[in-house]
């Protein structure tokens, strides 16, 4: 309940998450089919990065505002970059969270669900898409959401899990979280982020992950560097589940470029298949 997305908008993390958000949604809609989307962890949805949260960190000087400025994006990071760009006018002050993000992906046949437990983030978001009928805000837990807004009667969709890991077994609460989630909803993308300080943590849920029978599964990781310090943040990574087709191609051309931007000395990323489609339990 304490944490404050507004601290570390803009940050490398979310540079890497939201960039991996928009080329999904990209995909979904490509098809004339309706979608349902749903973001677990929403935050307030936009943030103002010259307020006191923002500034007293500095994060999104290190993330999105290096980015901007870097010559020669690949083409896949560029619909991103211009998601971003389009909230602000020429000067960077505004970061569009992923609910704003969502939302400018919508067309009219297709609906979006947001869930925030803090209980002001939860009135800030209302009032931000209030009279919007494409939206429903949730005021609750992030894992019961998932339980009671899956399946949707759309056949397609996307769901976003972004924990803030305040809680010490937030891996395992993770891990349960996602085997409800598939149970109901096994053909939905899930996109989950994750946190790397020491690397034991994530191999282990990486490891247990694969007890569950998931189905083919893309895992995405942005270090600025090496994984050895249990307490700094020296990267973070996003796994995958049902990726749309060709997400494994585009992340490759997005990570070593954003690994060469935000730590051009000591970044590093990683990609692979933490269950490949012939391993697939999931028809």
């Amino acid at each position: 309940m304490n944490y404050r997305h507004a601290f570390h908008a803009g940050n490398f993390a979310d540079v890497l998450k939201h960039a991996a958000l928009t080329l999904a949604l990209a995909h979904l809609g490509r098809k004339e089919a309706s979608y349902f989307c749903l973001d677990a962890h929403a935050g307030i949805g936009s943030y103002d990065l010259r307020s006191v949260a923002a500034d007293k960190t500095g994060e999104y000087r290190a993330g999105i505002a290096k980015v901007l400025e870097a010559a020669d994006p690949p083409p896949e990071l560029v619909p991103y970059l211009e998601a971003v760009r389009r909230r602000n006018d020429g000067e960077l002050r505004w970061y569009p969270g992923s609910p704003v993000l969502m939302r400018g992906m919508l067309r009219p046949q297709d609906r979006l669900a947001l869930v925030e437990l803090h209980p002001e983030d939860a009135a800030d978001l209302a009032g931000r898409f209030a009279g919007d009928r494409q939206v429903a805000i949730h005021h609750g837990d992030a894992y019961a959401s998932m339980k009671a807004l899956l399946p949707p009667p759309e056949r397609r969709g996307l769901v976003l899990v972004d924990p803030p890991f305040e809680a010490k077994d937030e891996f395992d609460r993770l891990r349960r979280g996602l085997r409800q989630a598939l149970k109901r909803w096994p053909t939905g993308c899930y996109m989950v982020w994750y946190p790397i300080k020491a690397r034991l943590p994530v191999q282990r849920f990486h490891q247990d992950l694969t007890t569950e029978g998931l189905p083919k599964t893309l895992v995405a990781e942005l270090l600025l560097r090496c994984d050895d310090d249990p307490f700094r943040l020296n990267g973070c990574g996003l796994l995958m589940i049902n990726p749309p087709w060709q997400l494994d191609e585009a992340m490759a051309a997005i990570l070593p470029w954003l690994a060469k931007v935000l730590a051009p000395d000591t970044g590093g990323h990683r990609l692979e298949w933490l269950v490949g489609e012939d391993n697939s339990n999931t028809a």
